[in-house]
């Protein structure tokens, strides 16, 4: 992207990642546009484990996804899920973004479906505007001394995903935190559109996308908006924006400039992918694909192998 920066057109690369951090570095130097500081972060209390006294932070943009989470601060649908989200989080090791895996287990947050995800994320070159779906979701992370790892076991386990980390003293387990409701224990909105003035470095409009209402089976009560996603944004010359990727299978059409949801449209399967669109010249359309896959660690609801099309107006 091209960037118009103190007065000057900026050849840039962006670069996010799950701790909901965004960097932006000069394409030509590699050396960062805005500030970027050396700050200190928790250290590991692993025997023989070594970890960097200090992470990069950018001063700007802001973190897209919370960096910090206290067991005062866990959610549930009931009371007793969020007593039960509170006792757990506060037997976890818990100092913020970059605590280190530990034995009794580490509180991740963003967890590891981030912050921003392998999804990526849109921009639009005429607005200087990056758009991306955003995940606020925490996970525990916790090493297994080697000899009291099964691998056999782990990989057949339905209680979490864990990691061989073969060559290592350790094995790894990580689940997201979810109450026994099967919702997150950290405060919704759990998914956001984001959008980001990346000439300012300033956060342009943030809005809870998707829902998780059928999420885990039927809640009774309401539940607030905003659901984990996995499928990236596109933007259009117009000033649209498209996305899919929630739990509830809905393809989504937003203002670019606003973020005010314009139109939505029900997937046979849930899209976990980004779309695309393209213009017919024969037929003078437009038109917007999407893959309805579904995503069968995301959801329950059924997979697929449709190509969904629309037409713009």
């Amino acid at each position: 992207a091209t960037l118009h920066v103190d007065g000057k057109d900026v050849p840039v690369v962006i670069q996010g990642n799950k701790s909901g951090l965004l960097y932006v570095l000069s394409r030509d130097t590699g050396q960062p546009v805005f500030p970027v500081e050396e700050r200190p972060v928790p250290q590991t209390d692993v025997p023989g484990e070594i970890t960097s006294p200090t992470q990069p932070f950018p001063v700007k943009p802001p973190p897209l996804a919370p960096q910090t989470l206290s067991a005062d601060q866990a959610w549930g649908p009931t009371p007793e899920d969020r007593d039960w989200c509170r006792n757990y989080l506060a037997h976890l090791r818990n100092e913020g973004i970059f605590t280190p895996p530990s034995l009794e287990g580490t509180l991740m947050v963003p967890g590891n479906l981030g912050g921003m995800t392998w999804s990526g994320y849109a921009f639009d070159p005429k607005r200087s505007i990056l758009v991306s779906n955003v995940n606020h979701l925490v996970a525990i992370a916790r090493l297994i001394p080697r000899e009291k790892y099964n691998a056999r076991n782990s990989r057949a386990a339905e209680d979490g995903d864990y990691g061989d980390q073969l060559g290592a003293p350790y094995g790894l387990y990580r689940r997201f935190i979810q109450s026994p409701s099967d919702l997150p224990c950290s405060p919704p909105p759990w998914g956001m559109l984001t959008a980001v003035d990346m000439a300012e470095g300033k956060i342009r409009w943030q809005v809870p996308l998707g829902s998780m209402q059928d999420f885990g089976g039927t809640h009774s009560e309401p539940i607030p908006p905003g659901s984990i996603s996995l499928g990236g944004p596109i933007v259009t010359a117009g000033g649209l924006v498209f996305i899919a990727g929630a739990t509830d299978c809905f393809l989504r059409g937003f203002d670019t400039d606003t973020g005010k949801e314009l139109w939505k449209a029900k997937l046979p399967a849930c899209g976990n992918a980004t779309p695309m669109t393209y213009r017919a010249a024969a037929a003078d359309k437009q038109y917007l694909v999407i893959a309805a896959g579904g995503h069968p660690k995301i959801t329950e609801e059924k997979l697929g192998d449709t190509l969904v099309a629309y037409t713009l107006p």
